[in-house]
């Protein structure tokens, strides 16, 4: 009888460590935490004509809770937004290493940073935890947009440490649904206010009943002002 692949992997001990490949040239380890970050609420992040834009579920909906201690959107710098999906602890650590990298940016050369630097700067951390003993995979995805001297930017990195720029994107729970939604129904001559009830949209469609504006925080920069603006609750009715 042949034994499945996945019970060969554990038997011979290659998901045990993140630098042990298995005979198909896996990581599983990675694999896993890739399956982490899937479980993890959305964020789409979108680039538009006037700015950037990232809408985030915070998925928690215990009236226990201060909304504002759940917030899924972190500002990096004025002129830069992040979100992320997976195990928010592990995103916590690289969001505060990026702070001090943009701050370090602005007091070495007294200019703000490059959007590029900060999301590079990310993966290049969650890669040595792909390629050392002893410690696991950073299970979490970070969507990073801003903007620069080179435009309106957004990236995305995954576990592995690579990362890409994109127009939209989608992390999280759901992601491959959304972004099909997203190659469909996104425009580059969008503006934010337009993004934004796209994206309340799709994500209308996505959550059905599960749908609650309350659940949902906002971010964007503006090309004009350079500098991050957060809406939740009652502020996002009006884009419905």
């Amino acid at each position: 009888m042949d034994v499945p692949i996945e019970i060969q992997h554990q038997a011979m001990g290659y998901d045990r460590a993140a630098t042990m490949f298995s005979p198909e040239g896996h990581l599983l380890q990675v694999e896993y935490a890739e399956k982490t970050v899937r479980l993890g609420s959305s964020s789409i992040g979108l680039v538009c004509k006037d700015g950037v834009l990232i809408v985030s579920d915070r998925r928690v909906n215990d009236k226990l809770v201060i909304p504002s201690s759940a917030n899924k959107i972190h500002e990096i710098d004025s002129h830069i937004i992040a979100s992320a999906a997976g195990i928010l602890s592990d995103a916590r650590v690289l969001i505060d290493k990026a702070r001090i990298i943009a701050q370090q940016n602005r007091v070495t050369y007294n200019t703000p940073i490059e959007v590029e630097e900060i999301i590079r700067e990310i993966a290049n951390m969650k890669q040595l935890y792909t390629q050392y003993g002893g410690a696991r995979p950073f299970g979490v995805s970070v969507m990073v947009a801003g903007i620069d001297n080179g435009g309106c930017k957004l990236f995305s990195s995954d576990i592995t440490g690579n990362y890409f720029s994109y127009y939209a994107m989608a992390i999280g729970e759901n992601d491959e649904k959304i972004k099909e939604m997203l190659r469909i129904k996104y425009n580059e001559n969008l503006n934010i206010d337009g993004g934004l009830k796209l994206v309340l949209g799709i994500f209308k469609e996505i959550l059905g009943k599960n749908f609650e504006i309350s659940r949902f925080d906002v971010a964007y920069v503006r090309r004009d002002t350079k500098k991050a603006t957060k809406l939740n609750g009652d502020a996002l009715k009006k884009f419905l």
